[in-house]
This record gives structure tokens, C-alpha cells and sequence, in this order.
């Protein structure tokens, strides 16, 4: 009763996200983000098998992007109960990316514009510095897609989505340090 077999690959996605605000109120700043994306996959062989009529075998694919984005924020801290070093916040973001990559075989440049809102928690180490939680963006994201195959075959696709789940696979963890 297997389902998957014959699985052989590696892969991986890192990021990192530096940014930068200003207090202008009590607990609220506003600030700039700019984030660098890489995501990897090579897999060699993969097998699914639901059943006799349904199975699907993969080869040989090969998966390389590197995505750019920059982000504008306004965000709002709440201290919880009377702690000084335990609060939540929410951010409301405005982000543009910009990607290139390779897909088996096909190069492919993407942009996406995204607005959203990712709420989190931040625990105070020292009056300077914090680690925070975060989870993944809620809201809306349009993406466009253009691909080419082998310098003459184009593809193009648009997409617009949006998102009111908490995406738990998208926790972020952070250190903030406050001048």
C-alpha cells in the first residue's frame, strides 16, 4: 500500500529578508523590506502510485529560481497583558518581486505584486533586540509569468489569487535589533 516510491532528489528554498522602520507613534512604524528568494530542486525520480489507473512517474527535473522583492509596511505592535517583553503585532505589506529561473529546460521570468497582512509575536531579549514569529502573508497576489523554450516557443500566463488562511509552512523567525 505504498504510495510513493523510488523517490531521489535534493533540494532546498532559502531566504533572507533584512528591513528597516521608523517609530512615528507608540507602537506603530512604518518601513522598508527587501527579500532574496532561491529555490532548488533536482529530482531524479519520482513514482506516485494511487491505484492501477491513476499513477504518475517523473524524471530528470530540474528547478532553479531566484526571486527579488521589495516591500513597503506599516506595522502595529500590542504589548501582551502588562509584559514588557512579550507582544503581538500585525503587518500590512505592499511588495513587488521580480524572479528569473529554470524549468526543465525553459527559462522563465515572473513578477507578482502582493498585498497583504502577516500577524506575529515578538519576545524582547534586551531593550535593543527581539526575536520574532511570524506566518505567512495574508491577501492578495497578482503574478505574471512569461516562459520560453529553447529561444522560440513563448508562453505567458497571468494569475490573481487571494488568501485568508493561516499558512503554517510559512513560519518566518527573526531577530530585530532596535536603534
Amino acid at each position: 500500500f505504498l504510495v510513493l516510491k523510488n523517490v531521489e532528489g535534493k533540494g532546498y528554498n532559502f531566504g533572507v529578508s533584512p528591513y528597516v522602520g521608523y517609530f512615528f507613534r507608540n507602537n506603530i512604524s512604518a518601513g522598508m523590506r527587501f527579500a532574496y528568494h532561491r529555490d532548488y530542486l533536482d529530482l531524479k525520480n519520482f513514482e506516485l502510485n494511487l491505484g492501477e489507473d491513476f499513477n504518475i512517474s517523473l524524471d530528470n527535473l530540474y528547478y532553479l529560481e531566484h526571486k527579488y522583492e521589495v516591500s513597503g509596511f506599516l506595522r502595529t505592535y500590542m504589548p501582551i497583558g502588562r509584559s514588557k517583553i512579550f507582544g503581538l503585532f500585525n503587518e500590512a505589506r505592499l511588495t513587488y518581486g521580480y524572479g528569473t529561473g529554470t524549468y526543465d529546460g525553459s527559462y522563465q521570468t515572473a513578477q507578482n505584486l502582493q498585498i497583504g497582512i502577516a500577524p506575529g509575536m515578538t519576545a524582547f531579549i534586551t531593550d535593543w533586540s527581539a526575536v520574532e514569529v511570524s506566518v505567512g502573508v495574508m491577501g492578495f497576489d497578482f503574478k505574471w509569468i512569461d516562459q520560453k523554450t529553447n529561444q522560440i516557443e513563448e508562453g505567458h500566463q497571468r494569475v490573481s489569487s487571494g488568501n485568508f488562511k493561516i499558512n503554517l509552512f510559512s513560519i518566518n523567525i527573526g531577530m530585530t535589533f532596535y536603534l
